[in-house]
């Protein structure tokens, strides 16, 4: 999407909150130094031993349970195949909510219709009825964070939401980084989010 002609102006103090964020975010070892910076979501930071970005902290456990639960594969090559085989099945037979469905059930929990919600996120028409009718449709991650931010999401929803697209935001992109930002201190105008990207040369959304 292009940047608009008159976008609003973003306040220079944001400005420099924004980079004093950026800048503890990427020179953090950890999450930690990020949740200092922003207090008002404490569940953003992951656990001690994960590494993982705030906004997946909330899988990276479960997933390196199931990592080292798998380990003893390797050691027992004859029985690996059919293991896999049935754990796989298992996992497909319990798919979870896919994009299209959770976005839907969001625009009912939110009070819209569905022309409030793309609009307001603009995106088109047509786009967004090709994600209602293609279950299994996967949005560019522009498109899912837009529908975070015209949805006005927390940012456990926001992170929910993104990780069924299979997207996260991870604090090695500086674009998620002033995503995650407004999202935490609950600014949803996409044109001043977009404002802050084009200020820092971030691809907007």
């Amino acid at each position: 999407m292009f940047f608009s002609k008159k976008p609003k102006k973003i306040s220079a103090e944001t400005l420099i909150d924004l980079k004093q964020y950026i800048d503890r975010c990427t020179a953090a070892d950890d999450a930690a130094v990020c949740e200092e910076a922003a207090p008002c979501a404490p569940s953003y930071a992951p656990p001690k031993e994960s590494a993982a970005p705030p906004f997946f902290g909330a899988h990276a456990p479960s997933m390196q349970k199931r990592a080292s639960e798998h380990a003893p594969l390797a050691t027992s090559p004859c029985a690996a195949p059919r293991m896999r085989e049935t754990g796989l099945a298992d996992a497909l037979k319990q798919m979870d909510e896919s994009f299209s469905a959770a976005l839907l059930r969001k625009i009912d929990e939110k009070h819209m219709t569905d022309a409030q919600c793309y609009k307001k996120a603009q995106i088109d028409r047509k786009l967004f009825s090709k994600i209602r009718s293609q279950k299994d449709y996967r949005p560019s991650k522009q498109t899912a964070i837009s529908f975070a931010l015209a949805l006005e999401l927390t940012p456990d929803e926001t992170r929910d939401l993104l990780f069924k697209a299979g997207y996260a935001l991870s604090h090695s992109n500086k674009a998620d980084i002033i995503v995650e930002y407004f999202i935490l201190h609950r600014i949803y105008d996409k044109f001043l989010v977009n404002e802050a990207l084009y200020e820092f040369d971030q691809p907007l959304l």
